[in-house]
Order: C-alpha cells, then sequence, then structure tokens
C-alpha cells in the first residue's frame, strides 16, 4: 500500500485515534484531512498541477520567508529531485496527503506561517510518511530540538552543502523501513 493512501487510511480512523492516546498535533492532523474529504472541491493548488514523473522523488521546502523558501527551492532545483515550495505546514501536509509517497524529503523552518509548526510537522511526517528524510532549520538560536531521533536540525543560517548533502542522502540511502 503506497504511503499517502496510509495517511488516508489513518485519517479514516480518526475517533479511535483519539481514544487511544494519540498526541493533540496528530490529532489535528487527521481532523484536517477528515474535513478535507468532506469539504467542497476547491481550485487545484498549484503543485498539483506539477507533471507526476513515474518515479520522480519530491522535496518538499516548507518555509514562511519567501525569499529563504526561493533560496532553497533553488538550491534543491539542481539536484534529482523535483521540488515544490509550500510556506505553513498545513500546506505541506496538503501536498504529503496527495503525493506523500514521492517525498523523499522534508526541509522545514521551526517557525512557520498558520497553527502547525516545523517541529509539529515533522513529528506527524515521521508518522504517518516514515520513508521521508525529514531537516530542519532555525535562525531563532534553537538548538537540536526535541524531533524524531532520524530528522536532521541544521542552524540558520545554513550552507548550501548542508543541503545538498540531505538531498543526497534522501535519495541514495534506503528509506527507514515502515513499523
Amino acid at each position: 500500500m503506497p504511503l499517502d493512501q496510509i495517511g488516508q487510511t489513518l485519517a479514516s480512523f480518526y475517533d479511535s485515534l483519539v481514544s487511544e492516546g494519540v498526541p493533540e498535533h496528530l490529532a489535528a492532523l487527521v481532523r484536517r484531512v477528515r474535513q478535507s474529504e468532506v469539504a467542497p472541491a476547491e481550485p487545484a493548488p498549484p503543485y498539483a498541477a506539477a507533471p507526476i514523473v513515474s518515479g520522480e522523488r519530491l522535496a518538499l521546502v516548507v518555509e514562511d520567508d519567501p525569499e529563504v523558501r526561493a533560496l532553497a527551492e533553488t538550491l534543491l532545483e539542481e539536484t534529482e529531485l523535483g521540488v515544490i515550495g509550500c510556506d505553513s505546514a498545513e500546506e505541506a501536509l496538503e501536498v504529503l496527503r496527495t503525493r506523500g509517497g514521492e517525498v523523499a524529503l522534508v526541509f522545514a523552518d521551526v517557525r512557520l506561517a498558520g497553527a502547525m509548526d516545523g517541529l509539529q510537522l515533522v513529528r506527524a511526517i515521521s508518522t504517518l510518511w516514515p520513508r521521508a528524510r525529514l531537516v530542519l532549520t532555525s535562525g531563532h538560536g534553537v538548538r537540536r530540538p526535541e524531533m524524531p531521533a532520524d530528522a536532521v536540525f541544521i542552524p540558520k543560517p545554513w550552507r548550501a552543502f548542508e543541503i545538498l548533502v540531505e538531498a543526497e542522502r534522501a535519495t541514495s540511502e534506503p528509506s527507514p523501513p515502515v513499523a
């Protein structure tokens, strides 16, 4: 079963997940996915129009500063990954909901626009799409925050080389097994 379908399946079990003690940030994610399934159709977001190339792997850049996001996107476009930029965790989760099985790398800032921050985002991705390589960054004096053990923290200002190394790892190292 593709990982994006696993995420959708988990969303269908929202009530039982909450009763079993799923952390609130994951419960909120599941609630949003369920609501989007019954919400009236909206125009497709720009990333949905991106052509799906068979076997293409994606890098997801989640940054609310447009200049920093553009810089990271431009850098990652030099790799073999397709690149999608998002300015909020909620937008990133929507991309993952539709194309999660293709996402090899998520590069996210700790502070984001919207209700969720980058820490909540990487925790949700670690649970729902465990094969994605997670890279978190912050320029606010944050040392490695409490996050999944397999996630990488790169403080700002990051160097292009650091991001390219993580992109290479996302495409060349085996994905972690799905538990």
